[in-house]
């Protein structure tokens, strides 16, 4: 059976794995993660998970052709989405209110966005946009037009339906007495 500095010691190493670490760090990480388990072990609960402090600044977070992580500190990407969930299992709205990140800021490089848009006006998406809510209002419009008037129609429909039923009580004795 593995002791458990051991375990604290595999622990770490996976970590470090994907996270680059210094050999500092790594002796402070191994002595938190025992000292978790050497207290988990003795049956007490461990600590709340403290939160997460940014690695960088936000302004150091967002440069014009990466973005870095700032939970991590890892960086070159071109958006975080994907990284936010696979690494730490968040989700960018999540990432935002726990950095002070504006709701408006885009979690990805400025000259990626700025690509993405010019790849977008030059293949004409901002006119077919226009377009297709130009039809679609046309399709409300025209909706609502045949809701009224249908409305209108049951509202004349319901003054006459007595006159009606009427009409058809009166007819019904009619055809009893020649069935007879």
């Amino acid at each position: 059976m593995a002791t458990l500095v051991e375990i604290a010691a595999q622990l770490v190493s996976s970590h470090a794995s994907s996270n680059p670490m210094t050999t500092d760090e790594l002796l402070a990480e191994i002595s938190k993660v025992h000292a978790a388990l050497k207290s988990l072990d003795a049956g007490q609960t461990v600590e709340g998970v403290e939160e997460a402090k940014p690695t960088i600044s936000l302004k150091e977070a967002f440069k014009k052709s990466e973005v870095v992580c700032m939970i991590c500190g890892k960086g070159g990407f071109k958006t975080l989405a994907r990284h936010l969930s696979t690494a730490h299992g968040m989700k960018p709205s999540a990432y935002k209110k726990q950095f002070g990140i504006p709701s408006k800021q885009a979690l990805s490089a400025k000259s990626y966005s700025e690509s993405r848009r010019k790849m977008a006006v030059d293949r004409g998406l901002a006119d077919n946009l226009a377009k297709a809510r130009d039809v679609r209002m046309a399709n409300i419009e025209a909706k609502k037009a045949v809701t009224a008037k249908a409305e209108k129609a049951k509202a004349l429909g319901a003054v006459k339906a007595p006159t009606k039923a009427k009409a058809l009580k009166a007819k019904s004795p009619a055809k009893a007495k020649a069935t007879k």
